[in-house]
């Protein structure tokens, strides 16, 4: 942590002791500028887009490995890095190794939860390139990739582009093979998903793929830590319950950190000006295992995420069945949307993990058996950072 950081700790203080100091920080879906643990990974990623330093492309690669190992935490960080020595040094990087100056690659991050249509995702990466605003109405898909290949084909230099959660829910195979199939060809790319190599089609037009496992224990107690460090009061998390939350995370470091959340939010609902055992039993019945990532849930459109702000404050009658569950989110003021609308929104999270639905015991009348509704995530959490959000 730089001085900076130690200062603004202490202004934000302001003489008053209290549990929790920056919520953001303590976010499972905000990502750290240095990710603690993952110093071999990122050594790997370097040594994969190595040759951007002596100014050529590297080949196309896929990154993958389970869901919380920290895949988006380290290629977000890295490229962010690599864009700004881009942009700092457009003419020119010097190595001690390297005496001669080259063209440096630009470097472009795209998530596929917020970039769902081929128009969208060639537009991101124009976007990132161009000096003036691109714009998103107006012209078509054909108009806008015309661009992004005059745009490269004006520059000696090439771009490498990061497409994170190439597996995403509503993200087609085919599809994202033509996309990229339609970049220029002074376009390297990076994908990152969960799946295995094998199971990927784009992996037929890759060099290498690059795995990410699971934390360890003890690096996933050392994420927590260095978390609560920047979030929280002094000694507000003990080591004892950082161990025990990452025993029960197993590696999944978004669920970890969902915990911690939930723990301390709890915590701070009490009044506590640090976390107890209670606290943490009562987060981890908050998160659900095998969870959808917070991530996917607010890359939602704003008026499902208003249906699901309104869902996690219904008690278990309330949520017995959809229809049940539409009526009562319906029923709120703040709700401008039509029953039909929220039905039809309650179907779609369903079909991506977002809510679950569950068949009952009973049966209302000749009917079919109803589904109640389910969370697929830690509704604490969603509900603290949705209402920070707004």
């Amino acid at each position: 942590m730089d001085i900076d950081a130690r200062i603004e700790r202490r202004r934000r203080r302001g003489g008053e002791q209290r549990l929790v100091r920056d919520y953001d920080a303590l976010s499972p879906v905000a990502h750290l500028d240095e990710p603690v643990g993952r110093g071999p990974v990122v050594e790997r990623l370097l040594d994969h887009l190595d040759p951007v330093f002596d100014g050529t492309l590297p080949p196309n690669a896929y990154v993958h490995g389970p869901f919380g190992a920290g895949k988006s935490a380290v290629v977000t960080a890295l490229f962010e890095r690599l864009a700004h020595v881009s942009t700092r040094s457009r003419d020119a990087i010097y190595t001690t190794t390297r005496a001669r100056s080259s063209a440096t690659p630009r470097f472009v991050y795209v998530d596929l939860r917020e970039t769902s249509s081929e128009f969208a995702f060639y537009h991101r990466v124009l976007d990132a390139l161009a000096d003036d605003p691109v714009p998103e109405h107006g012209v078509g898909t054909e108009e806008i990739r015309a661009r992004l290949h005059g745009a490269l084909d004006a520059s000696r230099m090439g771009v490498v582009v990061a497409v994170d959660h190439v597996d995403a829910p509503g993200v087609d195979d085919a599809d994202l093979v033509a996309w990229f199939a339609g970049l220029p060809s002074n376009a390297s790319w990076l994908a990152v998903g969960r799946r295995d190599p094998a199971d990927v089609a784009l992996c037929e037009y890759t060099a290498r793929d690059i795995a990410v496992d699971a934390y360890q224990r003890r690096v996933l107690i050392d994420v927590l830590m260095t978390r609560a460090s920047s979030a929280l009061a002094r000694q507000a998390l003990g080591h004892t319950l950082a161990r025990r939350i990452a025993e029960w995370a197993d590696g999944n470091a978004h669920d970890a950190l969902a915990a911690l959340f939930a723990a301390v939010d709890h915590a701070a609902n009490a009044q506590r000006d640090r976390v107890r055992e209670a606290d943490v039993t009562a987060a981890l019945a908050d998160v659900p295992h095998h969870s959808v990532s917070l991530g996917t849930v607010f890359a939602l459109p704003e008026n499902k995420r208003l249906v699901l702000r309104k869902l996690v404050d219904l008690d278990q009658e309330d949520r017995r069945s959809v229809t049940a569950t539409t009526e009562a989110v319906a029923a709120d003021p703040a709700v401008d949307l039509s029953p039909g609308t929220i039905k039809r929104y309650l179907y779609e999270m369903a079909e991506v993990g977002v809510v679950e639905r569950v068949q009952t015991a009973e049966r209302m009348g000749k009917g079919r058996t109803p589904s109640r509704v389910e969370l697929g995530f830690a509704p604490t959490v969603f509900r603290r950072l949705y209402d920070l959000r707004q």
